[in-house]
């Protein structure tokens, strides 16, 4: 009840703006209630006067029940279409405010949580708990019924209803077991399940290179093992569950024994007429039907609380670390930055030893090394990806850990070695960067990345929409459109990771002559295995195992820096 009532309290400020539904919602669910108090009495008479052949009476009760469940049923009619409205602005809500956090999330949570544990909070936890209230309405509702059952019971025999409170009783403690161990194994469920998600969304992205590694057999295999794990849970809770719910029905069975032993007795004693027998009799499934609603209403609430627990967990931050950022704003930026005494460790792994070095506003500068030597995170650590780090890491003397994110991720844009493209037209995915975009900004952005001849030869144009992860395109197109939306974005550091790795030589020589236009107007970082992308680099750092071991021009490296020379040889023989 507490974490329910927590829960209940963490959600209120969703229904924020639907107070008036709220309320309609409240008045017919209160005169329904009483609606619903009324008819098993009114049901009751219409049997006695039934089996007493008093007609005019029956018609009139007839009449009666009649109007009543009529405007019971338009009442709920109004109920419902307001739920519905009520259900997805909340869901909405919710939805969006998970998506937001999650976009928050510090990358070392997402890199050891993997996409399923969020996809699964994201989509369907949210629609748990807004659809909670109305299952609880409606339960509510049914037990009021029975409620109503109880009254005319009552009324007609105190013995009975001892014996049928006896029944609930058995009944309710048979549930409070079975939801006591659904409780536990729900949440182990929803852990496992989360990884199956996240693996098969995986399995169905990566669909083309799992073909043509000829890999299916293990993915199908990897995945069949998750899934039989998933299953083994499911198949032991049902098991357990189903028992209790045999014990459910043999006590149904005795109940229904019990009851017309005693209903015997009490006829045969006098004690009670046969019409008002008959009536009991008939609603001896009102009393089970109370415990069914009262357990699936339990239900439904033990649902929403892990439901709840596992959205919250990301909405407030109790279970996965958030990005954090200072309080200092940098109107502008003019490009300068600097790493002291940096290191850095990715999954224990020491990636940076005491990394330091100095960029100027507006020079341009290369970084080479073998792969491995943390060219990448270089990167990854100055637009503050992770900040695990040691030492400091500054930009136009401002120590980043003090920056808000807009002071940093505002004046940075990088352009990667895999950039991700999104699942809509080519100018939408410009547009994601700078939503005032216009035409022209746009093929001017497009031109200075050798792609306008490309675009304007589709069918569609700037509307061609590019498929989940620009499947539609090859390597070289979606760099090329990762590199126009850089153009579009206009920040003052520019990083390019690789960015030209995947281009034919003709298209990696335009590239390069586009980004040599942008020297001396804005600080330009580059990561590129192919040195003669960077010969006319200000300054070249060759990196190797996290530190920098020389720096200088490509003519001086060429001459003083051994390592340099042989990564530029290899090149030169292929």
């Amino acid at each position: 009840m507490k974490d329910t009532i927590k829960n209940i309290k963490m959600l209120l400020p969703y229904f924020k703006g639907d107070k008036s539904k709220i309320i309609i919602i409240l008045l017919i669910n209160l005169i329904t209630t009483v609606i619903s108090v009324l008819v098993p009495i009114l049901n009751a008479q219409l049997i006695v006067n039934l089996t007493s052949n008093l007609m005019e009476q029956l018609i009139l009760i007839a009449i009666v029940l009649f109007v009543i469940k009529t405007c019971s049923d338009i009442l709920l009619y109004i109920s419902n279409r307001l739920y519905i409205k009520l259900f997805f602005n909340v869901s909405l809500k919710l939805r969006k405010d998970v998506g937001r956090e999650v976009l928050k999330l510090n990358n070392k949570i997402l890199d050891e949580n993997g996409s399923g544990a969020f996809i699964q909070r994201l989509l369907n936890d949210t629609s748990t708990i807004s659809r909670v209230f109305e299952e609880v309405s409606s339960y509510l509702r049914g037990i009021l019924i029975n409620v109503g059952v109880f009254i005319s019971i009552f009324i007609i025999s105190k013995v009975i209803l001892i014996f049928v409170a006896v029944v609930i009783i058995i009944r309710f403690i048979i549930e409070k077991i079975r939801l006591s161990i659904k409780k536990k194994k729900q949440k182990e469920i929803k852990e496992v399940s989360d990884k199956v998600t996240g693996f098969a969304g995986e399995m169905v992205r990566g669909a083309k290179d799992i073909r043509m590694l000829n890999a299916e057999g293990s993915f199908l295999k990897a995945f069949t093992d998750k899934f039989i794990k998933l299953s083994d849970l499911n198949i032991n809770t049902s098991i357990i569950n189903y028992t209790l719910i045999l014990a459910r029905w043999i006590l149904n069975e005795l109940s229904t024994l019990g009851l017309i032993v005693i209903l015997s007795l009490l006829i045969m004693n006098n004690q009670l007429e046969v019409a008002f027998a008959l009536v009991i009799f008939n609603y001896r499934g009102y009393w089970n039907g109370f415990v069914d609603n009262i357990t699936f209403m339990l239900d439904s609430i033990t649902d929403f609380n892990i439901a709840s627990s596992r959205v919250f967990e990301i909405i407030n931050g109790d279970k996965f670390e958030k990005e954090s950022f200072g309080n200092v704003h940098l109107n502008s930026v003019n490009g300068d930055f600097e790493f002291k005494n940096v290191s850095f460790s990715y999954k224990k792994k020491k990636v940076l030893k005491d990394l330091s070095f100095k960029v100027n506003a507006n020079e341009t500068v290369a970084f080479v090394g073998k792969s491995g030597a943390g060219k990448t995170t270089i990167f990854s650590l100055l637009c503050k990806m992770y900040d695990n780090y040691k030492g400091e890491i500054t930009i136009d003397g401002n120590d980043i850990k003090t920056l808000d994110k807009d002071s940093i991720r505002g004046n940075i844009t990088i352009v990667s070695q895999d950039p991700y493209i999104f699942n809509m037209s080519i100018k939408d995915n410009l547009k994601l960067v700078c939503e005032n975009l216009t035409n022209k900004q746009m093929k001017e952005a497009c031109k200075m990345a050798c792609l306008d001849e490309f675009i304007e030869s589709l069918p569609d144009k700037y509307d061609t929409i590019v498929g989940e992860g620009g499947v539609t395109l090859s390597g070289g197109q979606k760099q090329r459109l990762a590199i126009a939306r850089a153009f579009v974005q206009k920040t003052e550091i520019i990083l390019f990771d690789e960015a030209t790795s995947a281009l034919d030589n003709e298209t990696q020589k335009s590239i390069a002559k586009a980004i040599n236009n942008l020297q001396q107007d804005y600080t330009i970082l580059i990561i590129a295995h192919r040195l003669s992308t960077i010969k006319n680099a200000d300054r070249i750092l060759f990196i190797d195992d996290g530190k920098v071991v020389a720096e200088g021009s490509h003519k001086y490296l060429l001459n003083n820096c051994k390592e340099y020379k042989a990564l530029y040889d290899a090149e030169i023989e292929k």
